[in-house]
């Protein structure tokens, strides 16, 4: 054997144990930074300000105990860069020896409030029992190219992305541990982002959103309280950059396969007369996508302005979306990723469909099943954010917020043989032929308004702190269609509205978070939020007319009260090490679907999710690691079981119960000056312990009822996993990343028929960076490929199926993502 072979073999065990076991035994001798930090006019000593190297590779961060004291360990002998921070205050960066003498540090109170104020009532921090992970805007501008912001989070612990058109470009979603995008909390500098009847979030309404980002703070389980839709897997604050001090102009520019173009425009006056700050980003995102046809085009437009006074700050932000992507929704049936003609006709044969189009595309994974040129999806999205802080005394700060978001927009689609009575068509006569289905093309509208008020207040103490706060938003959306064409059109008009209806919801809540420093090693957390939910909307009734039962139209409202109540406690073990532990509470109300396709009898109930989370965590000057586990027991999830209810809908019912018990490793270690190693690893259990399946059975007529104990939870994966190395040397660097995600069941059955393979793939990026100087404020360059062996896989599907012909008949479909593609970005700063 070769050695390079020999020196290959060891360095892939050496990975592997790396994943497995997340860090290697590393001895390094460290050097320690020893200091107090105090109130520059009291000289009291501040609690809880954080402290850490400005070059965190070199060393991790900490916070001071009761006298205001800290150590860090670093691995450096020479002077080293220190960042102190703490609420209030103005941040410090300052240079101290290792092993010196201890330094004192001298804060003085805060007269520019930064944004971080806006999303830090939503936030966790080392003192919270909370697992998290903070995505820092060094690592966002490194991973942003042109694709959504999921995409961003793909090294973040237990998170699986998709993508409909195949390449991250235009419809794009994620789930953590499992749990889909309806039931992760989204708020943007604190105002909730999910949509209020869906509970979805569609990042394609955002557009280059990551271009303005500043950090982002995905807590696992139901996290802190926060505001807008329930969390039943995770929260996801994004905050967006402070206002640049300095003018600036900075321009990139992103070409990449698929023929994928960026360009993005921004500039800034910095701080000008009388504190204010102008800031603007332009940008437009184009891609063919991997999908035939799915191509996306987006644009986006960010204002902002800011004031600065004594002890207030106003900012305020205009936010537009325009997104027109064309519609890759159904996925590609099996048979044609198969390469599988007999099982292609066999869905030809019960499905129907455009044959002669599905038969020559058979071993196409880009397949598209839409030809109409204009089936599109069309919309546009302005969001509106007024916030003001005040510092009311050094240890008291006030935040408030206004906002409003407009939405507005269709989709539009070609349908074969619709009956005409569905768009309140009368049957057409034709000389001796009676026309009751045509061809036709119908556009579906959505008009909403979202507005609502933030609140929020801080006070820090030398033992505690505590933030009450609360929000009441509104959502006022109009559904309505239209048929913009047909074969046979009657007597219809252009502008006949086939349905309209309005959904009117409101959502209040107030929370209050308690953190005691109990002792300088423990700390105890308390969070407690209600929240009142009210939806008024057109709804279905049976009702009995003339001794017949009908199904009819009728205005509804539901009216919900929710007590999340949170608990914990956490134990700074040493100035490396942390444990915590915490029980939570989370509740959600069901979406739009769930009550319009059911009456008040067969209505489901809301969720529940009691969540119990255990974990420790070592911060080392070379390396640093966590252990999380948790159990996340559901009280009446809800699912779709295949049951048809009272008005003849399938919609989801809710189960007696379910839990998720996983465990999430992750870390990273400084392996040599340059090389640098992070991954993560989720092991869950996902089970539903009992549960009835319906199958229509159109042999006999009705459905049959399988019972299944201890199910898998449909889309939640057993192992999830990433691994990278990131080199890094002056102005070039380059990072290699892996992700694995085990089998995926598509439905509660647990059925390998019906699955999603489980999928490795890798990733290759690089880039370097002109250093500063009088004229240029920095010239990069970036250079990204996905996918980078070229493999075959999808990331995600569904199934449906029946009973006829006296055997079993089901339908897979699956979302493939692209093989290799790269894109490159080009960005200059002045």
């Amino acid at each position: 054997m070769k050695p390079t072979t020999r020196r290959i073999r060891r360095f892939k065990r050496c990975g592997l144990f790396l994943l497995v076991l997340l860090l290697p035994a590393l001895s390094v001798r460290a050097q320690q930074i020893e200091g107090v930090v105090r109130d520059a006019t009291t000289a009291e000593p501040l609690i809880g300000a954080t402290v850490q190297p400005v070059d965190t590779t070199i060393g991790s961060g900490t916070v001071t105990d009761e006298e205001g004291r800290f150590i860090i360990n670093v691995s450096a002998e020479a002077p080293v860069e220190i960042t102190v921070q703490y609420l209030g205050y103005q941040p410090v960066t300052l240079q101290a020896r290792p092993d010196g003498d201890p330094v004192r540090i001298r804060l003085r109170v805060s007269t520019i409030l930064g944004d971080e104020l806006l999303v830090r009532a939503v936030r966790a921090d080392e003192s919270s029992p909370i697992a998290y992970t903070t995505i820092q805007q060094e690592e966002i501008e490194r991973a942003e190219q042109a694709q959504d912001l999921p995409y961003l989070l793909r090294r973040t612990p237990s998170v699986v992305t998709t993508s409909d058109a195949g390449a991250g470009i235009g419809y794009t979603s994620l789930r953590v541990r499992g749990v889909d995008q309806t039931r992760i909390n989204v708020t943007l500098n604190g105002i909730p982002v999910n949509d209020g009847e869906s509970q979805n979030v569609f990042w394609v309404n955002m557009p280059d959103l990551a271009s303005s980002v500043e950090s982002i703070q995905v807590q696992r389980g139901v996290g802190t309280s926060t505001h807008g839709a329930g969390a039943f897997g995770a929260t996801m604050s994004i905050q967006t950059g402070d206002l640049e001090s300095e003018p600036h102009i900075q321009a990139s520019s992103v070409l990449g396969s698929f023929n994928t173009r960026k360009l993005n425009l921004g500039a800034g006056t910095g701080t000008i007369g009388d504190g204010w700050n102008l800031q603007t980003r332009l940008s437009k995102i184009e891609s063919d996508g991997y999908i035939d046809r799915g191509f996306s085009d987006l644009k986006s437009l960010h204002l902002s302005a800011s004031r600065s006074g004594d002890r207030g700050r106003l900012r305020m932000d205009v936010m537009t979306g325009m997104e027109k992507t064309y519609q890759a929704w159904n996925g590609v049936p099996e048979p044609i990723l198969e390469n599988d003609a007999t099982g292609l006709e066999r869905y030809i044969t019960n499905l129907g469909g455009d044959a002669a189009h599905l038969r020559s595309n058979l071993g196409n994974r880009r397949f598209n099943e839409f030809t109409y040129e204009n089936q599109t999806d069309n919309y546009q999205q302005d969001h509106y954010h007024l916030h003001y802080s005040w510092q009311a005394r050094e240890n008291w700060i006030l935040n408030s917020s206004l906002h409003y978001t407009r939405g507005r927009g269709y989709y539009e689609e070609y349908r074969v043989g619709d009956d005409l009575a569905t768009y309140g068509i009368e049957p057409i006569q034709i000389g001796n032929q009676t026309i009751e289905e045509s061809d036709l093309i119908r556009q579906r509208w959505l008009d909403n308004h979202f507005y609502g008020v933030i609140l929020s207040s801080q006070w820090s103490r030398s033992s505690w702190d505590l933030q009450v706060g609360g929000g009441y938003n509104e959502y006022d959306g109009d559904h309505f269609g239209e048929v913009v064409w047909a074969r046979y059109a009657g007597s219809s008009e252009p502008s006949d509205q086939y349905y309209n209806n309005n959904g009117f919801k409101t959502d209040g809540n107030l929370y209050a978070k308690w953190t005691a420093y109990v002792t300088p090693a423990l700390t105890t957390f308390l969070d407690l939020q209600g929240r009142r939910v009210t939806y008024n909307f057109v709804g279905l009734r049976v009702e009995e007319v003339q001794g017949e039962q009908e199904v009819r139209d009728v205005e509804q409202q539901v009216d919900l009260h929710f007590f999340n109540p949170k608990a914990g406690i956490t134990w700074q073990i040493d100035d490396e090490r942390r444990a915590f532990a915490s029980v939570s509470l989370g509740s959600r109300e069901p979406s739009r679907r769930d009550y319009v396709e059911s009456s008040p009898e067969s209505r489901p109930s809301p969720e529940k999710v009691y969540d119990y989370e255990l974990g420790y965590e070592r911060r080392a000057n070379l390396f640093q690691y966590g252990l999380n586990l948790y159990w996340m027991d559901y009280r009446d999830p809800l699912i779709l079981t295949g049951a048809v209810n009272d008005v003849g809908a399938y919609v989801r019912e809710n189960v007696e119960k379910s839990y998720r018990a996983g465990i999430e490793l992750h870390g990273q270690a400084q392996l040599t000056r340059a090389l640098r190693w992070d991954g993560s690893v989720t092991w869950s259990r996902n089970r539903i312990p009992e549960y009835e399946y319906y199958l229509d059975n159109y042999d006999q007529g009705g459905q049959d009822v399988t019972v299944y104990e201890d199910t898998e939870i449909a889309f939640s994966p057993t192992w999830i996993g990433s691994t990278g190395l990131t080199l890094e040397k002056g102005p070039w660097w380059t990072r290699w990343q892996l992700e694995t995600v085990s089998r995926q069941y598509m439905d509660n059955t647990a059925t390998r028929s019906r699955s999603i393979d489980p999928y490795t793939v890798q990733h290759l990026s690089g880039g370097w960076r002109l250093q500063p100087n009088s004229w240029v404020h920095g010239v990069s360059v970036q250079l990204q490929v996905n996918n980078l062996l070229d493999r075959h896989y999808a990331t995600n599907g569904y199934t449906f199926g029946w009973i006829a012909g006296g055997g079993e008949e089901y339908f897979n479909y699956f979302y493939p993502q692209a093989g290799r593609h790269a894109s490159l970005k080009v960005s200059l700063e002045f």
